[in-house]
């Protein structure tokens, strides 16, 4: 392999929806170096951190209707029954939620964690809460897609956290997705839920990491109990 082969394997590239930020950060960049020198080396410190935020990275994901993905970069900060939100139609029952909170330095590109077809994407107005809270999920802004999966109805719902004020949501109601398609984004900071149906056994524990499109969080076959973790 060539150097230049090296330099462009070792690249992560950038989600079009970073440019307009990446190119703001630098324009500022270059006006504040004409005001003091100094704070232009702080400017290219943060518009390489605003380039690193929006990268896209390449995922290798499990092709198997029975596991769910991590629809996330992040820590899982929840495991366990919850109601969903009114708005996606799932009705007033209890299911598994699985959380992954995106700090600022998470990849923040949301991937679809199963295969289906989407029946309902809805947006709702809210706070700006921090994303780790529970109450994040009922009182933040949120975007909330249904997908009607091959093992059951699944949702998934994109919540606004602390530093992010902006959810980006390109999936079409009424389109099919494949398992770890991206479909989304969350500008700084962030969490998105997924709800699955009663009887799906999780297969990640709060605290754990998870990757987008790779980490499998869930398993409907119901082979796979609770993980036993420890902290190391």
């Amino acid at each position: 392999m060539s150097l230049v082969d090296s330099i462009k394997s070792a690249m992560v590239p950038v989600h079009r929806e970073g440019y307009p930020f990446i190119a703001g950060f630098g324009i500022a960049t270059l006006v504040l170096g004409l005001v003091w020198q100094p704070l232009f080396w702080i400017g290219l410190i943060l518009t390489g951190w605003c380039a690193y935020f929006f990268r896209d990275p390449q995922r290798v994901t499990p092709v198997d209707d029975s596991l769910v993905v991590s629809p996330a970069d992040g820590i899982v900060s929840a495991v366990g029954p919850a109601i969903p939100p009114r708005e996606l139609g799932l009705g007033g029952d209890e299911m598994l939620r699985i959380s992954v909170f995106m700090n600022v330095f998470s990849c923040h590109v949301n991937r679809s964690p199963v295969r289906g077809r989407i029946t309902r994407i809805e947006h709702r107005p809210g706070r700006f809460l921090n994303a780790e809270l529970d109450k994040a999920s009922e009182e933040n802004e949120r975007n909330g897609l249904v997908i009607d999966a091959p093992h059951g109805t699944v949702g998934v719902v994109q919540i606004a956290g602390l530093v992010a004020r902006r959810i980006v949501c390109w999936a079409d109601e009424g389109s099919p997705i494949t398992v770890g398609e991206r479909f989304g984004l969350i500008r700084f900071g962030s969490r998105v839920d997924v709800y699955l149906p009663t009887g799906v056994r999780p297969r990640v524990a709060v605290g754990q990491t998870s990757v987008a499109g790779e980490t499998v969080i869930a398993d409907f076959s119901g082979e796979a109990g609770f993980p036993l973790v420890r902290v190391s």
